[in-house]
This record gives C-alpha cells, sequence and structure tokens, in this order.
C-alpha cells in the first residue's frame, strides 16, 4: 500500500510543502509589536494643538506659588495712602453744658478737610503673598470748619474759648482753621476681583497728627473786601489720636477718621468729637 502512494504521487509530479517551523508564532508576534509601536509614532506626530483662549494673566496665578517658577505675588506689598483726600468735617456727641448756644455748628458741606499724604511705607507682612501688610508714612492737614456767618470765637484769661458775635456787613464769613501733621499706622487686605491687579481693599488702624497752628478768619465787604485773622491755639488740642478706616476698588476710594480725643482742652470748651469723612482725590 506504501508503494503504491509513492508512484501515485511521483506520476503526478506533487511538491510537498515543506514542514513549519515551530519559530512562526513568535516572527508574528515581533511583526505585530513592531506595526502598532510606529502607528502610535504617528499619531503622535500629527496631533493637533489647540489654543487655549484664556488671559495669561490667570494662567500664571494658577502656578505653584511654592515652587520657583515665575509668581504674580512676588511682587512688593503696595498700600494705599499716599495722595490728596477731601474729606467733610463735623462733630459727635456735642456737649454745650454751661454755654448758652450751640456756637461751634458747622456747615458740613463747607467745612472741609484736605489731606496731602507725600510718603508711604509699605511692610508686607506675608512671605508667598503681597495682599496683607502693614501702611505708614506722613501728612499735612488742612481743616477749616465753617461757622455760623456772626460767630467767631475768642480765648478768655483763663483759657476758656466763648463765642464772640460781630455785625459787620450782610454778607459775612467765618471760619477756624487747623494746620496739622499726620502720621497713620495701619493694617491693609487686599482682594483680586477679576484681575491681579483690580484689587478691593480694607484697611483700618490708629492716625496721629500733630497741630502745628491755628487762626480764625472773618471776611466781610465794607467798600472793599476785608479780612480779619487772629492767630491762636484757641486751647486746641495739640496732639491727637483717632480710629481711620479706608476702602476702595480701582477709581473708588474713600476713607473715615474718628477722634478719640477731644476738640478743644479739658474743661475749656464745649465737649466735641470730631469726625470726618471723604474721597480720596488723586492717587500717588
Amino acid at each position: 500500500m506504501h508503494h503504491i502512494l509513492i508512484r501515485i504521487n511521483e506520476s503526478m509530479n506533487i511538491i510537498m510543502p515543506p514542514k513549519i517551523s515551530r519559530n512562526w508564532p513568535g516572527f508574528i508576534v515581533l511583526i505585530f509589536t513592531f506595526l502598532l509601536f510606529n502607528t502610535m509614532s504617528f499619531a503622535q506626530e500629527t496631533d493637533t494643538i489647540v489654543p487655549i483662549r484664556k488671559n495669561a494673566e490667570e494662567i500664571l496665578k494658577k502656578i505653584n506659588l511654592n515652587s520657583d517658577g515665575f509668581n504674580f505675588w512676588k511682587d512688593d506689598f503696595s498700600g494705599h495712602w499716599a495722595g490728596i483726600d477731601l474729606g467733610f468735617n463735623t462733630f459727635l456727641n456735642p456737649d454745650y453744658t454751661g454755654y448758652e448756644s450751640n456756637f461751634m455748628k458747622s456747615d458740613i458741606l463747607r467745612s472741609n478737610s484736605f489731606y496731602l499724604n507725600l510718603i508711604q511705607q509699605s511692610i508686607g507682612l506675608q512671605r508667598n503673598r503681597n495682599n496683607f501688610g502693614l501702611v505708614t508714612g506722613l501728612g499735612i492737614q488742612l481743616q477749616y470748619y465753617r461757622l455760623d456767618n456772626n460767630t467767631t470765637i475768642e480765648k478768655t484769661t483763663d483759657d476758656v474759648i466763648v463765642p464772640k458775635e460781630f455785625d459787620y456787613s450782610e454778607n459775612q464769613k467765618s471760619k477756624l482753621f487747623l494746620y496739622s501733621l499726620t502720621l497713620p499706622v495701619l493694617a491693609e487686605i487686599q482682594i483680586p476681583i477679576n484681575n491681579y491687579r483690580n484689587r478691593l481693599y480694607f484697611s483700618s488702624g490708629m492716625v496721629f497728627s500733630y497741630r502745628v497752628a491755628s487762626y480764625t478768619t472773618i471776611k466781610y465787604r465794607a467798600e472793599q473786601k476785608q479780612k480779619l485773622k487772629v492767630t491762636d491755639n484757641f486751647s486746641l488740642q495739640n496732639f491727637k489720636y483717632g480710629i481711620m478706616f479706608r476702602t476702595g476698588y480701582r477709581w473708588i476710594n474713600l476713607f473715615a477718621i474718628y477722634e478719640l480725643t477731644p476738640f478743644f482742652e479739658e474743661d475749656k470748651g464745649p465737649e466735641l468729637t470730631p469726625f470726618t469723612f471723604g474721597v480720596t482725590l488723586l492717587r500717588f
């Protein structure tokens, strides 16, 4: 039977296939791995870069502040004091015991303070932030009170302040002026809103002042303009201190000062507590 099969194969000239090598499956796996690697490399080279449409500052602000990379917060802390302020003066809790009239009652809209805050020193209190610190400096304050048109003040021999009425003409103006040096010590916190540089701030603390000069003026018209000026200390406090509060956002800046020392020396005049509030006209 074997001989017959051999003859048939020889007569039909059939070529038998070679035996398959046992290493063939490993070769297929190697080819598949090579093709897969090339496909992944090609996909990475053809990826599309999509730009992020965001403000650069907003992205950079999210950088880890403790790293050595670029950091907006490393800017020095800068407070809000230097500039020109306009205030309105009034008296709180007036006590005119022993007097017949409220002669120091002033016109609040025409009783003003001008602050020229020339020197500012900001002290940051954070290591990796710049939105909290102390603010101090030095400024000049011009303060005046518009009194009743027919009333001014004078000092008796006992240094007691009393009202003095006058009647020079129908168009009269009476004012009390004070010049002082001011020094604030404020704690300030700043809150960025929408943008790193646009900050809402709040500051509060003590403000100290020293009176340099004071005088009264009476303006009237008698054929021509006349002005009477009397320079004196008028038993006013030389050294004063009070509580200051400031707040603002961008170009809107407000302040208020509540003085803790009476306007006049003890038992030298009516008991008056000065209070000033206003706006910042210009920031340096």
